[in-house]
């Protein structure tokens, strides 16, 4: 969550953020993959999704000995870079950035869809299309604005939603679990049929959107070496014990049955011909968990209340996931644009909100297009074509290094290793490489619109990265970064316990400075730290150079000031996420015995009892002296007017 300016990140994010950002993400699938894939798998579902938790099982694993060992914004692309060449990291980024799409899309597209418990014209079109397009919009002007990212709240909704749905699945076993029926409805080779079973497969990757997300949250793990591979596990249990659970829960409720060619009033739809359907990939596509719900047998008020309970709480989910989506794709193109892959005008930042507002603009423009042809298919099979080439450039790229690099520090490291001349290869990326290939395989010969959209998107990118590379006079195989200025080293030297001063802002008053002075005595050293704070939207390494600038120009300040006062400083500049959690973690890291918090140096809008305040005093890690300015008055030399102590 936040880093000092000497090199590296200072990472706060332990496996808790970690797990609840990632199940978050891939939690947040259950609410449309179901009906996707039951429209094809019928009463093999729950099959089907173990088949692709197997490959996602062998995905995770390799995306925890990645990003173990780079953490860093980027995931496959990043793992790619170090393997090969800039020109395979663009070619897994640039599939990696049409998965973050269809993650925007998909989930902002089911919004309204689990919303229609309470406005029954979104669930269809037009609705649902206005829906998902209003909520893109909305998405886009906060993060321009500056959507921030709350890890409390993101670990306490994965959990509500972890435990709601267990509470599913444990009431679905009570109520309505009918182990001969599932064995009953399934018919092999006739429903489902083979054909239909291999494109059920080749859509089921998209119960797993969000595994990148690990990647991305590696760079702000305290440990990544084993933070992410512990949370990787966790997302693993809960993810397939809850598909598993869910899927044969909702084919229990929602099973499937013999229909004649027209209306079935059992199914709520219409057919041409004579075959088997479940309403779970029909009537309840676009909202399944909803249809099961209303299939457990529940009445009256409990079933209203259920109903509305989880359109809420999914349509809440999903909202963050898509937001999940706009920000991991801010930061993957401020990444690729960094290495210059992609041009400099998708790392540019709004000169009031200091967002990536043009990448934020592209991207929401894109999820919107695909979003209004209200084709959850065609979402889902997009899904699937980038997924497939980005996770087996990942597992490509892990073997490739343990290769080419067998020396290289590996934090944690895949299972299953076997010797081959020397080097210890691992099965698991070796099956999950094959085994997500031939998905992607089938996904461009079984789906149109791979064809017709995906292969077009991969070969457009490829040939503006070349056009790109080419025009500035850059090899596309080699490696480049944007030159960054190097940053003083003493901001970061922290030796002594003392007072600590935040600064925001370019305000800096001596009066703070002095006041803080006298409570650590003569001997006592005030750490003047300003605080930059980074939006989520950006990477931790992002620019900012000249926010930066103007904080190492404040802290010099603050040190002349200082001298001319008698007073021993230290200063430090912190790039965060969260302000308040970042001088907590400080305070605690030089053990200072005070905070000295001045309303003067308080960032905009917190001249009273703000956030940031809030956040100090409710942690408290030391005492915290907060020195209020009196109204109408500018106090640059004076006491401190008022001192709230804690």
């Amino acid at each position: 969550m936040a880093r000092l300016t000497e090199r590296g990140l200072r990472r706060s994010v332990g496996v808790p953020g970690l797990f609840a950002t990632a199940y978050g993400n891939v939690g947040s699938s259950i609410y449309y993959a179901l009906g996707l894939v039951a429209a094809h798998a019928l009463g093999l579902t729950p099959l089907v999704f173990m088949f692709a938790g197997a490959l996602f099982v062998l995905t995770a694993k390799t995306y925890a000995e990645g990003a173990s060992m780079f953490p860093e914004a980027g995931g496959s692309s990043s793992f790619a870079r170090h393997a090969f060449d800039d020109v395979v990291s663009f070619f897994a980024g640039w599939a990696l950035s049409l998965d973050y799409i269809i993650t925007i899309a998909i989930s902002a597209f089911f919004v309204p869809h689990y919303l229609g418990a309470f406005f029954p014209s979104l669930t269809h079109s037009p609705g649902d299309i206005i829906g998902g397009l209003v909520t893109i919009a909305l998405l886009a002007a906060l993060n321009i604005r500056g959507l921030g990212e709350s890890a409390k709240l993101n670990l306490f909704l994965a959990i509500t939603d972890l435990c709601t749905q267990v509470l599913l699945v444990v009431v679905g076993f009570i109520l309505v679990l009918n182990p001969t029926l599932l064995v009953d409805q399934v018919h092999l080779g006739i429903a489902p049929s083979w054909t239909q079973v291999i494109f059920a497969l080749s859509v089921a990757m998209v119960a797993y959107t969000g595994i990148e997300t690990v990647s991305n949250m590696a760079e702000e793990a305290k440990d990544p070496g084993h933070d992410v591979p512990r949370s990787v596990n966790l997302v693993l249990v809960a993810v397939l014990g809850v598909y598993a659970g869910i899927s044969v829960v909702a084919l229990s409720a929602l099973p499937v049955i013999h229909h004649a060619a027209g209306y079935s009033p059992a199914l709520g739809e219409s057919f041409h011909h004579a075959g088997y359907a479940t309403a779970l990939g029909g009537h309840f596509e676009n909202d399944p968990v909803l249809g099961i719900v209303g299939r457990l047998g529940l009445h009256g008020a409990v079933l209203t209340v259920a109903k509305d309970y989880v359109g809420v709480l999914a349509a809440t989910i999903l909202f963050i996931a898509a937001n999940a989506g706009l920000i991991g794709i801010s930061r993957l193109s401020w990444s690729l644009a960094e290495h210059r892959q992609l041009p400099t005008i998708f790392s540019q930042l709004h000169p009031s909100f200091r967002t990536p507002w043009f990448t934020i603009v592209f991207f929401s423009i894109l999820a919107g297009l695909l979003i209004l042809p209200g084709e959850t298919t065609l979402l889902g099979n997009l899904y699937s074509f980038g997924a497939m080439l980005s996770f087996t450039t990942a597992h490509v790229s892990v073997l490739a290094l343990r290769v080419r690099e067998p020396d290289r520090e590996r934090p944690y490291k895949l299972p299953w290793n076997l010797a081959i001349r020397g080097r210890e290869i691992p099965l698991t990326a070796v099956l999950g490489g094959l085994g997500t290939f031939a998905a992607w395989c089938s996904v461009v010969a079984l789906h149109g619109e791979a064809r017709t959209i995906g292969v077009p998107w991969m070969l457009a990118g490829m040939v503006g990265y070349y056009v790109y590379r080419k025009r500035h006079g850059l090899d596309p195989r080699k490696h480049y970064r944007i030159e960054r200025p190097e940053r003083p080293p003493d901001f970061a030297e922290f030796e002594y316990r003392t007072a600590l001063v935040p600064i925001f802002g370019s305000d800096v008053s001596a009066s703070s400075l002095t006041g803080a002075a006298k409570l650590i005595g003569s001997d006592g050293v005030v750490y003047a730290i300003f605080v930059l704070p980074v939006p989520s939207q950006l990477s931790l390494e992002a620019g900012l150079e000249e926010e930066e600038a103007q904080g190492r120009s404040v802290l010099e300040s603050a040190r002349i000031q200082a001298r001319r006062a008698g007073i021993k400083i230290h200063t430090g500049l912190i790039r965060t996420r969260n302000p308040g959690a970042a001088l907590v973690e400080e305070a605690q890291r030089v053990g200072a015995d005070v905070i000295y918090w001045s309303t003067i140096h308080a960032p905009a809008g917190e001249r009273g009892i703000g956030p940031t305040a809030a956040y100090l005093l409710s942690r408290r890690p030391c005492r915290v002296i907060i020195e209020s300015e009196p109204a109408g008055r500018q106090a640059p030399a004076r006491e401190p007017a008022v001192a709230a102590t804690l």
